[in-house]
């Protein structure tokens, strides 16, 4: 029956268009590790750009590692290859405007909707991710 189960999960996932993942950030663990090695490992340039303009920089940094995750845990569902965390950048328009997902150098399109929320001491991400051709 085991077999059965996970043959019949094999198949639902093969068909998936569609996945959701989301990230929630406590805002003073993350700045205990917020370090300028974390920095250039996990932000694209933009991105640290984007941080850096801010009087509360570790808050922007937050969202964007959480957005980041959220996008990767939803892609994962979709795309089990290699996706480092530089592939994932998360871009604004305007300041403190739309956040949108960019993933560069993947075969698979995708296309995301996110979105960002904090209060207090939690930033919390959501993203909706369609796989393309």
């Amino acid at each position: 029956m085991e077999n059965e189960i996970l043959k019949s999960l094999d198949e639902i996932g093969n068909d998936q268009k569609y996945a959701i993942g989301n990230d929630l950030v406590y805002i003073p663990d993350f700045k205990a590790s917020l370090n300028e090695l974390f920095k250039k490992k996990v932000y694209t340039d933009n991105e640290i750009a984007y941080c850096e303009q801010f009087d509360d920089s570790a808050l922007r940094y937050a969202s964007t590692w959480a957005a980041k995750e959220a996008v990767y845990k939803a892609i994962k569902q979709l795309d089990p290859s290699t996706l480092g965390w530089k592939k994932i950048e998360i871009i604004r328009k305007k300041t403190a405007g739309q956040p949108q997902a960019i993933i560069h150098n993947n075969t698979v399109i995708f296309k995301t909707s996110l979105t960002i929320s904090h209060d207090g001491d939690y930033v919390w991400a959501i993203a909706l991710v369609e796989a393309g051709l």
